[in-house]
């Protein structure tokens, strides 16, 4: 065989293995999958959140001193008015006693002036009937005027003694308003003396140690309110629309991974982050026992929120949507035995990538869900079982 022949040979290989590559590549049938209708597909928005306590309060006494007792520990539940510290109160309690001691004697002053006031105003009575006689008399001349002017005398000096007595007792009264007071000023400070719980409570923190110096308004414990233990969620604003209080959402702690807590979104805030462009959601266990991880403050926590359920829909990859604007873009379509692009109107995103096909499709149309090699507008496609409508 000659060289020419040889050439020849090849020339007809290589472009039978040309133009074999290329039916395969460009011209030749390709399967693909389509979507299919689903049916209660659950839209749901995800978020990053923390565990937090809605009502947490730092406890302090409002005066100084030593604490002399301690009777919770962090990790305890107290119940509202549960003693959970006491400060040294002997001292208070002898100011107590003598505030008691200054009560009992201003109101045995004033029992003694009123007594005065008793015999002062039967004196008085008496030389105001002596007077009011000893003028009759005077008038008939039966009595000398100089009588009758010392009975005048006398009324008046008994007048004015009872209205010295009568100040006297309303001074005393006084008094005995103001030492009862003080009686109850040093009763309230004497109460400050032990550092109550506000509310049922869990207490998350222990700062004072027995023995130790409290300064007034200082932190002793920090208490929270287990029923109001919550998720702070941020969602991004662009995928928060529709969320509403009272949606079902499940959380996933860092700490227990391989398990969903069912929750209820209870509260959303009215401002976006400016900063981050995210609104803040709050999500609240439906079932949960006190002994739940939840019970962990700041633990961080996957949220992701049902915001709706599609009855019936189409589905397809958001990486093959081009030219997506949030409302519309071209897909790949099946159309009469081969590939095409369509644009049509997309809704809600899911959470595996896909994005739900609002238009309505012609018969006979089917929407690619699976990239294949060689894709191109008019090439010849077979639908695969498994994705056949």
């Amino acid at each position: 065989m000659n060289s020419y022949a040889k050439i020849a040979i090849g020339a007809t290989v290589a472009a039978a293995v040309i133009g074999g590559g290329y039916y395969v590549s460009l011209v030749r049938e390709i399967p693909v999958r389509v979507a299919v209708v689903e049916r209660d597909v659950e839209v749901r928005v995800f978020g990053i959140g923390t565990v937090e306590a809605q009502v947490l309060s730092r406890v302090g006494f409002q005066i100084s001193g030593k604490i002399a007792a301690l009777h919770a520990d962090h990790g305890d539940v107290v119940k509202a008015g549960a003693l959970l510290a006491k400060l040294d109160d002997a001292a208070q309690r002898a100011r107590l006693r003598k505030s008691e001691a200054a009560t009992r004697q201003a109101a045995a002053n004033l029992s003694k002036v009123k007594a005065q006031l008793r015999r002062v105003e039967a004196s008085y009575q008496q030389k105001k009937t002596i007077n009011l006689r000893r003028q009759t008399l005077a008038v008939r001349g039966t009595v000398s005027q100089e009588a009758a002017d010392d009975a005048q005398t006398s009324e008046e000096t008994a007048h004015s003694d009872l209205k010295v007595i009568e100040a006297e007792a309303e001074i005393a009264a006084v008094l005995q308003d103001d030492a009862a007071a003080q009686h109850r000023l040093e009763g309230v400070v004497q109460s400050q003396h032990g550092l109550h719980a506000p509310f049922d409570a869990r207490m998350i923190a222990r700062h004072k140690e027995l023995g130790s110096i409290a300064i007034a308004g200082e932190t002793a414990f920090t208490l929270i309110a287990p029923e109001s233990i919550w998720v702070r969620a941020h969602v991004d604003q662009a995928l928060a629309g529709g969320l509403a209080v009272g949606q079902t959402a499940f959380v996933r702690l860092r700490s227990e991974a391989d398990r969903l807590v069912e929750t209820e979104v209870v509260r959303i805030d009215q401002e976006n982050d400016r900063v981050t462009e995210e609104r803040r959601v709050y999500v609240r266990c439906r079932d949960c026992s006190p002994q739940h991880q939840l019970r962990f403050l700041g633990e961080q926590a996957e949220v992701e929120i049902v915001k709706r359920t599609i009855p019936a829909g189409l589905f397809v990859p958001l990486r093959l949507v081009a030219g997506y604007d949030g409302r519309s873009g071209l897909v790949w379509s099946v159309e009469n035995g081969r590939l095409a692009q369509r644009r049509v109107q997309l809704g809600d995103r899911l959470l595996d990538g896909r994005v739900h096909v609002l238009s309505d499709l012609p018969a006979g149309v089917s929407l690619v869900v699976e990239e294949q090699q060689g894709m191109r507008p008019g090439r010849a496609a077979r639908l695969t079982p498994e994705g056949a409508r």
